[in-house]
């Protein structure tokens, strides 16, 4: 069996990773400093957890489930005990392409991130269709990165990263780069900030009077149509001739001309990861 060392497992990553990885082909030795991340792998998955070198002795693969502002520091710590070919995986973009994980010539780095379950779906499984997350039910795409090692090492990579976010529908090979550009400017700078707008939005209707639930079954089943229509989910949808006029007058009201430059621009991106990796 391919052993990996699993750092971080009683976090609430690293215990979705535990919880998945059972049961695969990997032999998994299971790294937590927490006492309170030990006693819920212990309660919950009957997982005990060894010392550090005891989990990098002879480890194939060792995977950083730490947060973002501790990988850095947790790979300087521990970089120097891993044996030679040992694949580095990190689950986010934003500490390599900051540039503050430190690199060995003979240690591989793999980056892997879930896309999470589309928001367009025929499931029938009620299970599936409230895994929000992925990881559980509902399938869901990942992307997948390599710097260093071999078209053997990626496939490992990509093995471990199918195991521990199944069930997966597709893999997407990519750049750091490309991942970085993934997250955080496409999915959180623009995604989630506009996820927190369409609230904010909701919630002043209502402040105006609207009834609450009348404000969210609207919002949302508009939501449904529109983005259908915007990203081709809905081939046949078009936006009404009132949809298309109010959508003129609002963009230069909402948005600064410029944006999507200013959003992606490599050095934005730089600096947010920057920030992320070590706030």
């Amino acid at each position: 069996m391919t052993r990996i060392a699993l750092f971080g497992a009683g976090g609430k990553m690293g215990q979705r990773l535990t919880a998945n990885l059972a049961g695969s082909r990997f032999e998994v030795r299971h790294v937590e400093i927490t006492a309170a991340g030990r006693d819920a792998l212990a309660d919950r998955q009957g997982v005990a957890c060894v010392e550090p070198t005891a989990a990098l002795d002879g480890a194939r693969a060792v995977i950083l489930a730490v947060p973002d502002r501790l990988i850095g520091q947790v790979a300087q710590e521990w970089i120097d005990r891993f044996d030679p070919g040992a694949v580095m995986i990190v689950l986010d973009a934003a500490a390599p392409h900051a540039g503050v994980v430190p690199r060995r010539g003979d240690v591989p780095l793999f980056v892997t991130h879930p896309c999470h379950p589309p928001l367009f779906s025929d499931l029938d499984d009620p299970v599936a269709r409230r895994d929000f997350f992925g990881g559980v039910a509902a399938p869901q795409a990942i992307v997948c990165a390599l710097e260093g090692g071999t078209d053997a090492d990626y496939a490992m990579g990509e093995e471990i990263a199918r195991t521990i976010y199944a069930p997966v529908t597709r893999s997407h090979r990519c750049s750091v780069a490309d991942i970085a550009i993934l997250e955080p400017a496409l999915s959180e700078t623009v995604g989630a900030t506009f996820s927190l707008a369409l609230r904010d939005a909701t919630e002043e209707a209502i402040r105006r009077g609207v009834p609450r639930e009348a404000a969210y079954d609207f919002m949302l089943g508009h939501l449904n149509i529109e983005l259908a229509i915007a990203f081709r989910a809905f081939p046949d949808g078009q936006f009404s001739d009132g949809a298309l006029q109010a959508i003129r007058e609002a963009q230069p009201l909402i948005f600064r001309e410029g944006w999507l430059d200013r959003v992606f621009d490599p050095e934005a991106v730089a600096s947010s990861v920057r920030g992320i990796a070590t706030a």
